[in-house]
């Protein structure tokens, strides 16, 4: 079985890469939602069990981070794909880490991104990645040296192609101007749309978009209750979930539910046929360790929606409340 296929990065500039239309995010498979994910645990299997799934539906594109676990979440993605590394498309990011009272740190020198690329492959049981994210940027390193130590790494084969996360439009073209950047991964739903101020830019250079948290870190499905999550799941103090902000977004995706159910879909499939229908330039990255929400979630790549149901969930977005996180000055997921 396989789905449509979407291609991020421009075969001009030689940075084209073909993926399914929808990807699979790992993150909460071990990290963040209160999954851990230990070798031989419940909770390894119902993952390995998601992934198998994944590839039998046709998904390629596999998202992980050295920081997700930290590392444990590259290492369950080398157990999963022990044998069938050539079945995917396999991205990682690097930059990132966490200091103290959970704060992020972040390190984008030349010297991280050599040392992280060979951990990455060490815990991926791979001589290559297919995508490679700078996963924040570093405040004390200038875009143009941390993309040319990436780009040395396309030219000793280690990666295929590069990546950024959550950058402006400004460094977008400074990191061009030194190497092919081939996709901008930043969070994009009907629950954030930030990143449309720099889509036309990526547009214009041929960077494709991989849309992170596109079902609003499931509060898009009408499923999640903040009172039933993890005690250590951090969606408990994020901004938009609780207060006022909270009891908002709920009549937001009420409606999303009364549009779904009148459409004969979830609302997990109409809010990512939403995405999908921004662009073929975007490949949406739903996350889940559950094999019943990737089949869902596959099943928004068959959903078409007219010009008036694109415009009623564009108008509902614009009522979503809150910031993305407790402390926008540092932004990460």
């Amino acid at each position: 079985m396989s789905i449509h296929a979407r291609t991020l990065g421009s075969a001009t500039s030689g940075s084209a890469l073909t993926t399914s239309a929808l990807g699979l995010g790992c993150m909460g498979m071990s990290a963040f939602y209160g999954a851990t994910s230990p070798a031989g645990s419940a909770d390894e299997r119902e993952s390995l069990a998601t992934l198998d799934r994944a590839l039998e539906l046709g998904v390629t594109l596999l998202d992980t981070a050295e920081i997700y676990g930290p590392f444990t979440n590259e290492e369950l993605l080398g157990r999963a794909l022990a044998g069938r590394r050539d079945r995917v498309v396999l991205a990682t990011k690097f930059g990132m880490s966490a200091g103290r009272g959970g704060r992020r740190q972040y390190d984008a020198s030349p010297m991280t991104v050599r040392r992280s690329i060979d951990g990455s492959l060490q815990r991926l049981g791979t001589d290559h990645v297919d995508l490679y994210y700078l996963h924040r940027l570093d405040p004390a390193t200038p875009i143009e040296e941390t993309v040319g130590a990436m780009a040395e790494l396309v030219t000793a084969g280690k990666v295929r192609h590069l990546g950024l996360s959550e950058v402006d439009a400004d460094t977008l073209r400074r990191a061009q101007a030194v190497h092919p950047i081939t996709a901008v991964q930043s969070e994009y739903s009907l629950w954030t749309r930030d990143v449309e101020q720099v889509l036309p830019t990526m547009r214009e250079l041929g960077v494709g978009l991989v849309a992170y948290s596109p079902l609003g870190r499931g509060f898009l499905t009408g499923r999640l209750r903040v009172d039933e999550l993890a005690e250590d799941d951090f969606r408990r103090a994020n901004p938009r979930f609780v207060g006022a902000a909270g009891q908002a977004n709920l009549a937001v995706v009420e409606q999303v539910e009364r549009l779904a159910q009148d459409k004969g879909v979830t609302p997990a499939q109409l809010a990512l046929a939403w995405v999908l229908a921004q662009g073929d330039d975007i490949v949406p990255i739903p996350g889940t360790r559950h094999v019943a929400r990737i089949e869902e979630n596959v099943g928004a790549v068959d959903v078409a929606l007219t010009a008036a149901e694109l415009a009623t969930l564009t108008a509902l977005a614009d009522q979503v409340q809150g910031d993305r996180y407790p402390d926008m000055a540092s932004v990460q997921h």
